[in-house]
C-alpha cells in the first residue's frame, strides 16, 4: 500500500494505491494522523487504486472518521471500486462514511 497526501480547496486528500490489509493497516492509521493532529480535519480518501481491503482496514477507517468528528471534521471516501464497495456496504460502512463517485465530488462536498 501507498499513500499520498495532497490539498485541495481546504480538503486533504489520501490517495491510496493497492490492498489495505492487517500487514499494513496501522500504516494508513499512521498515515491519517498528522493531518488530523495538525487541524486538517477535512479528510477524503481517494480508494480508486484500491482493489482490497480487509477488516483491518475498515478499522483504520473508522478510527480515522471518529478522531476527525471529535476534531470538528469528517471523513469522506471517493472513488471505490465495485469489489471494495461490497465489503464497506456489507460492513455498515456506507451509513457511517460518507461514499463520493469521485474525488471531485468530495471535494465539492465540503464547498456545500
Amino acid at each position: 500500500m501507498e499513500a499520498i497526501l495532497t490539498e485541495r480547496d481546504n480538503a486533504t486528500i489520501i490517495t491510496i494505491t493497492g490492498s489495505v490489509d492487517s500487514l499494513n493497516a496501522e500504516q494508513l492509521s499512521a498515515t491519517f494522523a498528522p493531518p488530523i493532529a495538525q487541524g486538517r480535519v477535512r479528510l477524503i480518501a481517494d480508494f480508486s487504486r484500491v482493489n482490497y481491503t480487509s477488516s483491518a482496514g475498515l478499522r483504520s477507517l473508522l478510527g480515522a472518521v471518529k478522531d476527525s468528528r471529535r476534531s470538528g471534521g469528517d471523513l469522506r471516501i471517493a472513488g471505490l471500486q465495485p469489489q471494495v464497495e461490497r465489503v464497506l456496504a456489507i460492513a455498515g460502512f456506507t451509513s457511517i462514511i460518507k461514499v463520493f463517485p469521485d474525488v471531485e465530488a468530495a471535494v465539492a462536498s465540503y464547498q456545500a
